[in-house]
C-alpha cells in the first residue's frame, strides 16, 4: 500500500509531529509505502503573512493544487491527513475527493469543532461550541486571544459545518479515545465514519521496575491547561520530592515560585532523559484542566510500569483506570491531588501494583504490533467506503 501523510507541522515540535514520525516508520518497517507532504508555519511570521492565512483559512485553492499535485505524482493509494491547520486548510480534502483517493483524518485535537482546539476557556472546560455557534468563539477571543484570529478560524468552522465537508469528504476520521470519539460525534460528526486507535510508544525495555524508585514526575509543557498551578499548590502540602521536566511560557514562574528542596525543575530533557527519570519516579503525576487528546507521557509512563495520578477528566480518566493503573483526583483540585500523592507515597506495594498493571495495559494495547494491526484496518475501511461511494 502507498500512504501519502499530509502534515502541517508546527513551529515548535510537539507530540502530534512526533506521532506523524512513528507512524511513517511504524508502516516503513511493515514494507508499506510512504510518501509524505509537509508544509511548516515558520514563515508565518509578520502581520501580512498572518492577514493572507486569515484571509484563506476556511479554503485555500493554492493547498488544494499543491495537493492534488503531490496526488499525481506518487499514485497514492490512501491518504492520511494529520493536521491541515492553518496553511493547508480543509480545501485539501476537495483535492482528495476529485482524485477519488478514499482519506483519513486523525482527530489530534478540537480544532474543526473548537475554535481554540482545546474545548477551554479562561482555564476551565468549555464546551459551548460544540452546540452552538462558532462565532461565539470571537467574543471571548479564544484562539490566541485574538478576536480577528478566532473569527477566522469560527468561520472554518461554520463554513465546513455547513458545507458538510466532515460527512462529504473525509472516509474515515481517527479519534484517539472513546471519549474523545463521543464528543466530536455530539458536535455532528457521523458516528459511523469514527474509528478509535490510540497512540503507540515503541518501547522493548525490561527493566521496567527494578531498582528503588521515590518521588513524584511532571512531564509535559509548563502551561496552564496542564495544570501547573494545581501541581505547585499542591506541593505547597507534601514533602515529597517531585521532578519536572518541561518547558513552556510559565517556566519562569514555576522557577521563581516553584524549585524547593523538594521540587527539582529539570527543564527540557531528551527522550532517553524522559525515560531514565520514569525508571526512577515512583509514579507520574498529570493534572491537567483540559480534556487531552491523547497524552503520550501517560503510554511511555505505562511502558516503564509507571502508575500515573491524573485528573478525573476527559481522556485521562479514560485512560488511566482508578486504583488500577493509578489514581484520579478532582481537576483542579489541589488539596485532592496533595491527598492522592500522599497515599501512593505511603502505599509502595499499591503503587508496584498499579505499575505493573499499567505495564500489562501497555502491552496489550499500545505497542506498535498491536497500533499496525489497527490502523490497517482502518485503512481498508476507508478504501471500501470510497468504493461503496464510487459504485
Amino acid at each position: 500500500m502507498k500512504v501519502l501523510q499530509v502534515h502541517n507541522e508546527y513551529i515548535h515540535v510537539g507530540g502530534e509531529d512526533a506521532v506523524v514520525g512513528a507512524e511513517k516508520l511504524l508502516l516503513i518497517s511493515r514494507d508499506q509505502q510512504v510518501v509524505q507532504f509537509f508544509v511548516t508555519n515558520e514563515h508565518i511570521n509578520n502581520i501580512i503573512a498572518k492577514c493572507k492565512i486569515g484571509i484563506v483559512a476556511s479554503y485555500s485553492k493554492e493547498a488544494k493544487n499543491w495537493l492534488a499535485e503531490k496526488i499525481t505524482q506518487n499514485n497514492a493509494e490512501i491518504i492520511h491527513v494529520h493536521n491541515f491547520f492553518p496553511l493547508l486548510t480543509p480545501s485539501i480534502y476537495d483535492a482528495c475527493h476529485e482524485a477519488r483517493v478514499p482519506v483519513v483524518q486523525t482527530l489530534h485535537n478540537y480544532r474543526i469543532i473548537c475554535t481554540g482546539a482545546l474545548l477551554m476557556r479562561s482555564g476551565k472546560v468549555c464546551e459551548q461550541c460544540i452546540y452552538g455557534s462558532p462565532y461565539q468563539a470571537v467574543l471571548y477571543g479564544c484562539y490566541r486571544n485574538s478576536r480577528l484570529g478566532s473569527l477566522a478560524v469560527a468561520r472554518m468552522i461554520d463554513y465546513h459545518r455547513k458545507r458538510r465537508t466532515w460527512q462529504t469528504k473525509v472516509d474515515r476520521f481517527i479519534a484517539l479515545t472513546h471519549f474523545a470519539k463521543d464528543k466530536f460525534i455530539e458536535a455532528g460528526l457521523p458516528a459511523e465514519k469514527i474509528s478509535v486507535k490510540p497512540n503507540f510508544y515503541n518501547y522493548s525495555g525490561e527493566d521496567h521496575r527494578n531498582g528503588a524508585r521515590k518521588g513524584a514526575l511532571f512531564v509535559g509543557r509548563l502551561s496552564r491547561e496542564k495544570g501547573i498551578y494545581t501541581l505547585l499548590e499542591a506541593w505547597q502540602r507534601l514533602e515529597i520530592p517531585l521532578r519536572i521536566a518541561g518547558d513552556g511560557p510559565l517556566m519562569s514562574e514555576v522557577s521563581q515560585k516553584g524549585v524547593s528542596s523538594i521540587i527539582t525543575l529539570l527543564g527540557s530533557i531528551a527522550s532517553n532523559q524522559v525515560a531514565d527519570e520514569m525508571l526512577k519516579a515512583l509514579f507520574l503525576v498529570m493534572p491537567s484542566v483540559w480534556y487531552e487528546g491523547f497524552p503520550m507521557v501517560l503510554v511511555e509512563a505505562f511502558a516503564h510500569g509507571l502508575p500515573v495520578i491524573a485528573s478525573r477528566l476527559g481522556s485521562m480518566a479514560e485512560i488511566v483506570e482508578d486504583g488500577v493503573t493509578g489514581l484520579h483526583f478532582e481537576a483542579g483540585n489541589a488539596d485532592d491531588l496533595a491527598a492522592k500523592v500522599k497515599w501512593m507515597h505511603e502505599h509502595p506495594d499499591e503503587c508496584r501494583r498499579m505499575g505493573e498493571n499499567a505495564r500489562k495495559v501497555y502491552e496489550e494495547k499500545y505497542t506498535p504490533e498491536r497500533n499496525y494491526e489497527m490502523l490497517m484496518d482502518i485503512y481498508q475501511q476507508a478504501i471500501d467506503e470510497r468504493k461503496k461511494r464510487a459504485d
